[in-house]
């Protein structure tokens, strides 16, 4: 009988902490599929489109090494509930905002509460599940995550449909409140046993860095290059520089340098820079560019990366035992180039193409490579650290997957508006090759620590 509670128990830890984090992460890809008729409706450009995706994404990113940490320092399940709570109240605003200017601001809300939320989920796992099924665990929460990432455009996809962009947002509401009701009886709380303090200097030059690299990267072409965007990016840089010196020398750092004498923990992190890059930046082009250049409806968009889903839903669990069993280098290599080639095969895609022959491939190829390297990398990353910097460990490897995306889709309009589209393929297929090619350098060849 007790065994039976027991295993309920995680079941509703598992069901909490997969809902939570996919709430989190599937805001930020349906509203990739919105962004044309966020443009039209509020009359905005492409640089405002920019700052939508990216206002969430600064924030997050930024602070989701706080947020790690936060949740060591003051309890994991508070942190997490907390996170929930704020996430919604940042929808339901998303969702009454009357112009893109406040849309943004919303955005940025739902960011910082994502950020306590999104690293919160692995670490309760890590604590709450024995190491014996940890893997299993991960592995599932990851395939979930990975599904609700790549179901974002269809669910997108039917509601715009049917309805106003608003209620991708709204949506968010009920599944928060499902998630918390889940959370609050079964997740056990842990916190840290040595006293730590927050690193506010650390995480005030996080948030400077990527604020000026953003803002120089976006307004630079939409401003012709003048003075201001400039010098947003030599402030970014500078306030990065400055970061790490901080962390260097703090007695208690949001990214313990030391971590990364980890061959593999440092491997997966520069990995996962080109791996989630590619993934983020090829997604926000791609459904623009179906919607806007092919014709595809908001439907027809969604359903056309469903192939996506499929795979990760059957297949990526399974491969988080077999990386278990055989190493995680072979997955983490052949995966990323198995993705490049996929988004790189949809360079000519253009109006007239067919589904089957012109769209699927690349998809399918593209799914593939995803399964294959997802939960092994995941995986990886927590198994290079000791329990005790487990949140620390996930706060890094998400604010590493979160710039990425937020860099990669600032720097889209590089080039000018017009060529978004195919500088996003060469660019994003690039950065998952390079990906690979990490993987089979640094991460270790047999399995374990």
């Amino acid at each position: 009988m007790n065994n039976f509670i027991a295993k309920r128990r995680l079941l509703f830890v598992l069901v909490a902490t997969i809902l939570g984090s996919s709430v989190a992460l599937l805001d930020g890809t349906i509203v990739n599929l919105a962004l044309p008729k966020i443009g039209a409706q509020l009359h905005v450009g492409f640089s405002a489109l920019q700052w939508i995706v990216d206002g969430y994404m600064l924030a997050l990113s930024s602070l989701i090494l706080l947020g790690g940490s936060l949740g060591d320092i003051f309890g994991r399940k508070r942190v997490y509930l907390l996170g929930l709570l704020g996430f919604g109240v940042g929808s339901l605003l998303c969702a009454l905002s009357p112009n893109a200017v406040l849309l943004v601001v919303f955005r940025i809300v739902q960011g910082v509460f994502g950020a306590l939320l999104v690293p919160g989920g692995l670490s309760v796992i890590n604590t709450n599940f024995g190491r014996a099924e940890r893997g299993q665990a991960i592995g599932r929460w990851t395939a979930w995550l990975s599904i609700s990432m790549i179901l974002g455009p269809l669910v997108g996809g039917i509601i715009l449909d049917v309805a106003s962009w608003r209620w991708i947002f709204l949506i968010n509401v009920p599944l928060v409140a499902l998630c918390f009701m889940a959370a609050m009886p079964s997740i056990t709380e842990s916190r840290d046993a040595r006293v730590r303090h927050v690193d506010i200097p650390g995480a005030g030059m996080a948030l400077v860095s990527l604020a000026g690299l953003t803002y120089g990267l976006i307004q630079g072409p939409a401003d012709h290059w003048r003075a201001l965007p400039i010098t947003g990016l030599i402030i970014g840089a500078a306030a990065g520089l400055y970061f790490l010196f901080i962390e260097s020398r703090s007695r208690d750092p949001m990214v313990p340098l030391q971590l990364f004498r980890s061959r593999n923990f440092s491997g997966s992190n520069i990995m996962t820079f080109g791996m989630y890059g590619a993934l983020s930046g090829f997604l926000v082009s791609l459904v623009i560019y179906m919607q806007q250049r092919i014709g595809y409806s908001s439907l027809q968009t969604g359903l056309s990366t469903l192939p996506i889903s499929i795979l990760m839903f059957f297949f990526a669990g399974q491969t988080g035992k077999l990386a278990s069993r055989y190493g995680a280098r072979l997955f983490m290599t052949a995966g990323p180039i198995i993705t490049g080639i996929g988004v790189a095969s949809l360079y000519g895609l253009h109006h007239g193409s067919s589904y089957i022959f012109g769209v699927m491939p690349g998809v399918l190829l593209f799914g593939i490579g995803l399964v294959l390297t997802v939960a092994p990398l995941t995986t990886t990353v927590m198994m290079a650290v000791d329990e005790k910097d487990s949140g620390i460990a996930s706060g890094i490897n998400n604010a590493v997957s979160r710039a990425a995306g937020l860099i990669v889709v600032a720097v889209l309009g590089l080039l000018g508006v017009g060529h978004v589209y195919h500088f996003s393929i060469v660019l994003c297929a690039g950065l998952a090759i390079g990906a690979g090619v990490i993987s089979y350098l640094f991460i270790e060849r047999l399995p374990g620590r």
